[in-house]
């Protein structure tokens, strides 16, 4: 990869050479590479295509310290940071002022962004079997733990549910988005999507963590359980839509992420600065909450809670804590809290 050759049973870091800045700085895209002793799969982990979304780094670092890589079948390709201008300068976006994930598949003679996109295409991305993308929300909001997918090969799917989210969402290809550009070379990337950006999330990194090893248990890469199977059921969806504020004002909003909403239940209230005006916000169907603003500003339009219809509303809640309860007491993560 980028001129180095990675031996079986070693792994390395690589410098894939990007551009020049207006200094005179060289630039490079930094991967490491897993490569293991005996064939197998390989497997991208991505992270920071969106500068400010920042859990995903984390989950890759952790991922590299775990000690079933010593005996990987196949090989890893990591990418704890692809937009490394949106992640020194905590924006989401790149210098050109264009967001990444919607600048595949580039061009290598084209936009900042449209090399960058390229070059991540062409290194990684069509060297392996299947990828996995780590995103948070925007800054301001959070997001429940969950896989969204859209799967050519049905495998997919299991391998989503084996991740064991919360929540695994099947949703459309957006254009010029990394999972439709991989998709056109035969690549599969499930989307990991967790907590809120520029922040870390202790429940989101282990749920990353631990969902990826059991990914790779999956695919055969690991020979024994880094982690054990969920113990609970990820809850499907395929439709989802944001409450949005009707009026400008302070929000007091009712309920969480992973929370149930019922049909007309009000899940929050917007009142004036001077307390003299409330207007309720009713859940226009029944349904999981799977994100929501932390902001109590809102103005009018402004999207407040992201609520996916589920299969099974029920136990939705029931599944979402027993998840939870299982990552509090996986032994991986003892040396890796953070307080």
């Amino acid at each position: 990869m980028g001129g180095v050759d990675v031996a079986p049973g070693t792994r390395q870091t690589v410098q894939l050479p990007l551009g020049v800045l207006s200094n005179h700085t060289p630039m490079a895209l930094p991967v490491q590479v897993v490569h293991g002793r005996r064939e197998g799969p390989v497997l991208f982990v991505s992270a920071a295509v969106h500068g400010d979304e920042i859990i995903g780094v984390e989950i890759v670092r952790r991922l590299l310290r775990q000690p079933a890589l010593k005996q990987l079948r196949g090989t890893l390709i990591a990418v704890p940071i692809v937009n490394a201008f949106g992640f020194i300068n905590h924006s989401r976006y790149l210098p050109d002022r264009r967001d990444l994930n919607r600048c595949f598949p580039g061009s290598g003679d084209g936009s900042f962004a449209g090399r960058l996109a390229h070059l991540f295409l062409s290194e990684v991305v069509a060297r392996a079997d299947l990828g996995i993308d780590l995103h948070s929300a925007a800054i301001h909001r959070t997001n429940l733990p969950q896989i969204r997918v859209s799967p050519s090969k049905p495998e997919t799917m299991d391998l989503a549910l084996a991740f064991g989210a919360p929540v695994v969402i099947t949703s459309k290809l957006r254009d010029g988005s990394l999972r439709e550009a991989a998709k056109e070379k035969g690549v599969d990337v499930l989307l990991y999507e967790a907590g809120e950006g520029l922040r870390f999330d202790e429940m989101a990194i282990r749920t990353g963590v631990a969902g990826i090893l059991r990914i790779m248990h999956g695919l055969g890469m690991v020979a024994r359980r880094a982690i054990a199977p969920a113990r609970a059921t990820s809850i499907l969806s395929s439709k989802s839509s944001w409450l949005r504020a009707p009026e400008g004002g302070i929000l007091r909003a009712y309920k969480g992420i992973g929370a149930m909403a019922e049909k007309g239940e009000v899940v929050g209230v917007i009142s004036d600065p001077f307390g003299e005006t409330d207007i309720e916000i009713e859940a226009g169907e029944p349904g999981l909450v799977i994100g929501r603003t932390n902001l109590p500003i809102v103005n009018q339009g402004d999207a407040l809670f992201h609520i996916a219809r589920v299969r099974k509303p029920d136990t939705a809640e029931a599944r979402i804590g027993a998840l939870a309860e299982q990552l509090g007491e996986a032994a991986i993560f003892d040396e890796d809290e953070i307080i």
